[in-house]
């Protein structure tokens, strides 16, 4: 007999087995009316009633705002036969409070784990919340794999212990709806370094493109990465639409001509009911159609919604999608793709780059790192930063020779010139634990609103940050390190964690000593 959803775990949904469907819960800020039935528990009761859908899968404050925390939701429905999936960002904890969450999940049984960056703080009492982002979902997700593996911590009397291994499932989360190149290939290219980290399935943030999200399942085949793929479905409204297109929900997209259509079935009697419903339904057909594993619904309040889809998805003829992944394609004008069009199908063509891409991989166009500032900085940065090469191997000497004679005076007056010249070219901040290398040049603290030092969150739009107060980090980064053919390799290597020991100490003295994270 054919396994259902009753039978079957998360990871089992997506292991090769039937299409499978899933749907989003947003938990609320207050506390709920428990005694009448909160109506959030009411729709996940419902939602689990539905025997097609396979899991629930509970939001982590999103848009940065304070919300009942997931497992509280997810508490409430462990009696159902339903799966759940738990998001876990970065936003509002430190690395400390994310492992203390995760391992408070593992002790209630919920393995199933989607590692988010997560939104900038959108408000909060008294005013804007700070901002923690001590990890990003590159880090956090190997900070999960390494729980996976039984992780190795040091004990008050300085030995070395390992803890009891955890079983989760990690997915993560990728963002095609990239208008530049700048900013798509980072986003690709994380990608494929959150599966390195550990990522064991993977969902498409929020657009409305059907070739952008087959481009997520060629890039895979292209990159040699192999991870289930979920694609996501939001089910839209008028207001929504609205928001999405003015970039008020990071990540999520509504271009102009789908906002020209969205304003004109609102406009009818049914305020577009049925038009919104249909486009979710196909979006569904179509992933069916192109070997996604599952399909995730959100933006829906009601459990007969969901079925109304489902059953509208469904009973659509076998090659039906094939139409729909040609109508569903709401671009931007110009916007990149990294595979040529199939004529014939309309989707990309594995076989085929896009050939003004492969070109400027040839030198052509190159000039985003090209500036003398730049290529002065690179120079400085081979023949003394790298390990091996040019002074590197006498002045790790000297850091060494000064720290074994506690020569202070030498080391604070070197520090001194590291901070000055370092802030006058970058804006240092003295974080003690360099990543200028790998973001090309541009530090992290300095140029992105999160930090990042693993690569691109997916709230930007445009080229800009999500919080449009300059331009993204890493689509500047790309430019600079295209223009050396060194982007195909800007995100290889393991995750990056900030040791906070650091701070305020030499990241020069820290790298000839071996104490920053090059040494890992």
């Amino acid at each position: 007999m054919e396994p259902t959803a009753q039978q079957t775990s998360f990871q089992g949904l997506l292991d090769g087995g039937p299409f499978a469907y899933g749907v989003e819960l947003v938990t609320t800020r207050g506390v709920p009316a428990l005694e009448d039935g909160a109506q959030v528990v009411r729709l996940g009761e419902a939602l689990a009633d539905e025997p097609r859908i396979g899991w629930l899968s509970v939001t982590d404050n999103p848009g940065g705002n304070p919300m009942l925390p997931p497992d509280w939701l997810a508490r409430m429905l462990t009696s159902r036969r339903v799966e759940i999936v738990i998001h876990m960002t970065c936003k509002d904890l430190n690395r400390n409070g994310l492992e203390s969450a995760a391992w408070r999940y593992a002790a209630d049984g919920f393995n199933n784990i989607l590692a988010l960056t997560g939104d900038y703080p959108g408000g909060g009492y008294g005013g804007r919340a700070g901002a923690v982002f001590d990890l990003d979902s590159v880090s956090l997700t190997a900070l999960l794999a390494a729980m996976n593996d039984g992780l190795e911590v040091t004990t008050p009397k300085g030995t070395t212990d390992h803890l009891e291994p955890t079983d989760f499932y990690v997915g993560c989360a990728v963002t095609p709806f990239k208008r530049h190149e700048r900013e798509l290939m980072p986003q690709l290219f994380k990608l494929a370094r959150k599966i390195h980290c550990g990522a064991e399935w993977v969902i498409t943030q929020l657009g409305y493109d059907m070739r952008k999200f087959h481009e997520v399942k060629l890039f895979m085949q292209w990159a040699q990465v192999d991870a289930p793929l979920i694609g996501n479905v939001y089910l839209l409204n008028r207001p929504v639409a609205r928001l999405f297109h003015q970039n008020k929900v990071p990540g999520c997209v509504v271009t102009d001509r789908l906002l020209e259509q969205t304003e004109k079935y609102a406009a009818g009697p049914d305020k577009g009911r049925a038009f919104f419903r249909e486009l979710a339904a196909k979006q569904l057909a179509v992933f069916k159609g192109l070997g996604f594993q599952a399909g995730y619904l959100g933006g829906v309040h009601k459990a007969e919604t969901v079925s109304e889809i489902i059953d509208m998805a469904e009973a659509f003829g076998a090659d039906d999608w094939k139409e729909f992944a040609k109508e569903i394609q709401y671009s931007k004008d110009d916007e990149f793709y990294l595979f040529e069009q199939d004529p014939v199908t309309g989707l990309g063509d594995v076989e085929v780059l896009n050939p003004e891409y492969e070109q400027s991989l040839q030198g052509a166009g190159r000039d985003g790192g090209k500036s003398l500032g730049y290529r002065i900085t690179r120079a400085v940065h081979d023949r003394v930063f790298t390990p091996g090469k040019g002074a590197f191997p006498w002045l790790q000497g000297l850091y060494r020779r000064l720290e074994d004679k506690d020569d202070h005076l030498a080391l604070k007056a070197l520090h001194r010139i590291e901070q000055v010249s370092k802030g006058m070219a970058f804006g240092c901040q003295d974080c003690g634990d360099c990543s200028l290398p790998e973001t090309g040049y541009l530090c992290p603290r300095v140029a992105c609103s999160k930090t990042g030092r693993n690569g691109p969150c997916g709230g930007s739009s445009d080229g800009l940050c999500e919080r449009q107060d300059k331009e993204c980090l890493w689509a500047r980064a790309y430019e600079r390190l295209k223009a050396y053919g060194e982007n195909a390799d800007m995100l290889k290597g393991p995750a990056v964690f900030y040791n906070s020991d650091l701070e305020r100490t030499s990241s020069w003295a820290n790298l000839y000593g071996g104490r920053d994270h090059h040494a890992d």
